[in-house]
């Protein structure tokens, strides 16, 4: 139980919004034991004062006749049923909309929690567990909570309540029928830690088949063409065994704590049932009595039989919560600034000062880079795959944050500035090319939903997307594919493209925006990027040699180094790494639109 503490306090906040209500359903509590301790005695009246004629010593009943003492123990025995019924129905209705209520919090943190944690995280988690946590863990606080609170105070009232009755009956067979409690906790003690053992290995294993049907739909393109059916159906086939094995592991356990629970049980009410029948036979304990202690004892092992069966429940609800909480107390290793940007925005001026950064350690992708770009200036960043191009912009609207070195916007850190308004100063289409499942208005006006029909249709011209999404039978309300599937590369490349037009932020990021066009569409589409990125300060991972013409100032990366920078005559005249690339790439003899750098 110590180990519980920890979880127990962390819960409690999402406890206390709801105390009313909880204190409420604890009062429903001691009237629901009320009830069970008076559930017996109509059926002792009916046995020893109507059917043994003995002398009832109740002040209110005493003077009543035989039949009309039965007629009242009948109805007093159906009023306390229905009172009982009711205030049962009345304690589940509330404990369920608390734990509803407490479930709803937990989740809607775990979710806003996660969005908040930088990119870095993201890259170390497997989707499928996440969503296993945020859909799944997050009910453990529902069951924790009212699966653990409310039987124990129960017990507790009945315990109590019926060892006040039970021992001015007779104190040895009540001294009996609480031996059993502590071979009860005992075996709570013993099972606890392996109960609490298989249940994290149960949601661990659960967890790893929800992760690998994810990664299985997200790639199915790729699984079908690589006719990777029957191996990827071997591995979900191991992996679910696996998490069937387990949860099988665990219910053996919980079914065979289940049983010896039973049996100490079973054990305890014979030997009270036996010793009682001898004090009945000796005279010192009425049949009505006995009775009446049997169902007490019923009533005493009823309680304690569902803490000890809900015990192993319990401890994977503890688990689930302690899953949650894993992710909740993980911090974010991008800290919010204070600052924010003024109504009229950025201005643009982008300084880059010694930065560094790695993914991994000993695995640098960038080596003290150094920069400065201009209010409204283009650059273009070119390069091999892999040398850190999309990391560097990355790292302006701190999607991660460098290891060393600092990047000011306007002269200021940008560790300083919100990262919701630092974000909201810039416009990005990145790679891959990303809509939702929603229709392509809102999806082009995902980073801005308050924009208008109009200003939507404007951003889609100038992506050139307009003219296919007019051709569509229900035009800006058709509904896309889940991950875009009924678009293709290029019109969701546009999609996007519109996305970051509409935004209209003073800083422009695209990544390869027309890395997945034509040629003669790729053409279209830069007249649109070029009202766009006129006064804005742009940053182009080029693909593509008419980007690379139109920039100011063109980067060449290497080895996680800018190795040359200037424009496009000035490094062509230089004969150095850019120009020798150039001319390898499309020759001395002309220009072939194929990618930059491959």
């Amino acid at each position: 139980m110590q180990s519980s503490f920890p979880t127990i306090r962390k819960v409690f906040p999402y406890l206390w919004p709801y105390r009313v209500p909880f204190l409420a359903a604890l009062g429903q509590v001691f009237l629901i034991s009320a009830c069970e301790l008076l559930k017996p005695w109509p059926l002792k009246i009916i046995i020893d004062n109507v059917l043994s004629n003995q002398p009832l010593d109740w002040i209110w009943l005493g003077g009543l006749q035989q039949d009309t003492l039965l007629v009242v123990a009948c109805i007093g025995m159906v009023v306390i049923y229905v009172l009982l019924g009711s205030i049962l129905l009345l304690n589940n209705y509330t404990t369920i909309k608390i734990g509803q209520r407490m479930v709803n919090d937990l989740r809607g943190d775990l979710y806003n929690h996660l969005q908040r944690l930088s990119l870095s995280f993201h890259s170390r988690r497997q989707v499928g567990d996440l969503l296993y946590r945020v859909a799944a863990d997050t009910y453990s606080i529902q069951s924790l909570t009212m699966n653990g609170v409310f039987p124990i105070v129960s017990a507790v009232v009945l315990l109590v309540g019926m060892f006040v009755i039970m021992i001015r009956m007779d104190w040895v067979l009540t001294l009996l029928a609480l031996g059993v409690c502590p071979l009860l906790l005992l075996s709570i003690s013993v099972f606890g830690k392996t109960l609490t053992s298989a249940a994290t290995t149960a949601r661990q294993q659960e967890s790893e088949v929800y992760s690998l049907v994810q990664r299985a739909m997200s790639a199915m393109r790729v699984i079908q063409a690589f006719t990777k059916e029957e191996e990827e159906h071997r591995r979900f086939m191991r992996a679910s065994e696996q998490s069937l094995g387990s949860s099988l592991r665990l219910y053996v356990l919980q079914t065979f704590y289940s049983g010896l629970v039973n049996v100490i049980m079973a054990v305890g009410t014979a030997v009270v049932v036996w010793v009682g029948a001898r004090h009945v036979m000796s005279g010192t304990l009425s049949v009505g009595e006995i009775v009446v202690f049997t169902s007490y004892l019923a009533s005493l092992y009823g309680p304690i039989n569902t803490i000890s069966q809900t015990w192993g429940m319990l401890q994977g609800s503890k688990v689930g919560v302690q899953r949650v909480f894993e992710i909740l107390e993980v911090e974010r290793d991008l800290p919010e600034g204070t600052r924010t940007f003024s109504e009229d925005g950025a201005r643009g001026e982008i300084e880059v000062q010694g930065v560094s950064f790695h993914y991994v350690p000993e695995q640098p992708v960038l080596r003290k880079i150094d920069l400065k770009v201009r209010k409204g200036q283009k650059v273009a960043i070119v390069g091999p795959t892999g040398v850190g191009k999309s990391t560097l912009v990355s790292l302006i609207p701190r999607f991660y944050d460098p290891q060393s070195g600092r990047i000011l916007i306007d002269g200021t850190d940008v560790k300083e500035f919100q990262l919701k308004s630092l974000r909201s100063q810039i416009s990005m289409v990145l790679q891959p090319p990303l809509v939702f499942p929603m229709t392509i208005r809102e999806n082009i006006a995902y980073g801005r939903p308050s924009a208008t029909p109009d200003e939507v249709v404007f951003a889609a011209r100038l992506a050139r997307i307009h003219e296919t999404v007019e051709r569509l039978p229900q035009g800006y309300e058709t509904i896309v594919g889940e991950q875009g599937a009924t678009l293709s590369e290029g019109e969701r490349q546009r999609i996007t493209i519109a996305r970051a037009i509409l935004r209209n932020a003073p800083i422009l990021i695209l990544d390869e925006p027309t890395s997945s066009v034509d040629a003669e569409t790729e053409a279209l589409i830069m007249d649109g990027l070029n009202e766009l990125t006129a006064g804005r300060t742009t940053f182009i991972i080029a693909h593509r040699l008419s980007t690379v013409r139109q920039a100011d100032l063109i980067l060449v990366l290497r080895s996680g180094e800018i190795v040359e920078q200037g424009t496009f005559e000035e490094l062509i005249a230089r004969d150095g790494p850019f120009s020798v690339l150039y001319h390898t790439q499309f020759g001395l003899g002309g220009e072939k639109e194929n990618g930059l750098f491959g």
